[in-house]
């Protein structure tokens, strides 16, 4: 889809063809974003499909698609690129042998990492900044100096211009706040759990062999999971992943036995695989 053409019927129409299903207000947020050229920051919980949207933009809008994933640490080198010294090194000794002068400090001689080679791609692309919330605010300031300014430097090699459309997504679980700068200038979009019809509808079109009947069953206990305050709540693939097993079984709806069976497949803590057994009763 070309960027100068974009609606938002057929921002929701491309993201449905990518397997996902958007709500409006997602949907208003990636054609305000596209239109005025603005980063998009993304809250919320871990497992609602913050990562699968930035990939299904990427897709739909047939962009090159580059992610730096944060942690605590994380460092210019590790998001912008390195010196590859193996590599000047061993070209340092070559020229004496051969007694030529060689200049190890071009870039010949630099690992591009996620940044410098979105900026540096000549095609459209996106960008996902995943989690940024766990780099510290250096880090952070870095990323927000170099996306407004549209351009990286780096000693001793020189500074590079971004040379493509570069979409901008960050996602954020609320380690720590970010700083107002970043705020200020990215669009916001919240994404929680889907309501009940939607999640049907995301795990319906990434399972097409499934029983409707089957898929709301475990839509419907997968609900009513998230409500009982467990460590870690099921994801929206897991949701997937419980249906997919559930066919494995030739199984046309969620009951007692196969929730007792297949419940390690969404649970990963035994203390919330005894409560939801204890608390979800079906026939």
């Amino acid at each position: 889809m070309e960027t100068d053409k974009i609606n938002i019927i057929n921002i929701e129409d491309a993201l449905t063809q990518s397997r996902y299903v958007p709500d409006d207000n997602i949907v208003t947020v990636i054609f305000l974003a596209l239109s005025l050229k603005k980063p998009i920051l993304i809250e919320g919980p871990p497992g609602t499909g913050k990562t699968e949207l930035s990939k299904a933009i990427s897709k739909a809008f047939e962009r090159d698609f580059f992610r730096i994933q944060c942690y605590e640490g994380i460092t210019f080198e590790q998001i912008v690129g390195e010196w590859n010294y193996q590599k000047q090194l061993l070209s340092l000794e070559t020229s004496k042998i051969n007694k030529k002068e060689e200049d190890v400090f071009k870039e010949d001689f630099f690992i591009k990492r996620p940044l410098l080679s979105a900026f540096m791609n000549k095609k459209s692309s996106v960008i996902l900044i995943d989690e940024i919330d766990k780099a510290d605010e250096e880090v952070e300031s870095f990323l927000l100096q170099a996306l407004g300014e549209k351009q990286i430097t780096v000693n001793d090699l020189g500074t590079f211009e971004l040379q493509n459309e570069l979409m901008v997504i960050m996602t954020s679980n609320s380690q720590r706040q970010l700083l107002d700068e970043t705020k200020d200038r990215c669009l916001y979009l919240y994404i929680d759990y889907p309501n009940f019809e939607r999640e049907v509808e995301i795990v319906k079109s990434h399972t097409p062999e499934a029983s409707l009947r089957l898929v709301k069953s475990v839509v419907k206990t997968i609900q009513k999971i998230r409500k009982l305050n467990l460590t870690k709540n099921p994801s929206i693939r897991a949701t997937v992943d419980w249906v997919k097993s559930l066919i494995l079984f030739n199984k046309e709806e969620l009951d007692a036995d196969s929730l007792k069976k297949t419940i390690n497949v969404v649970i990963k803590n035994e203390d919330d695989r005894k409560k939801v057994l204890d608390k979800i009763k079906l026939k």
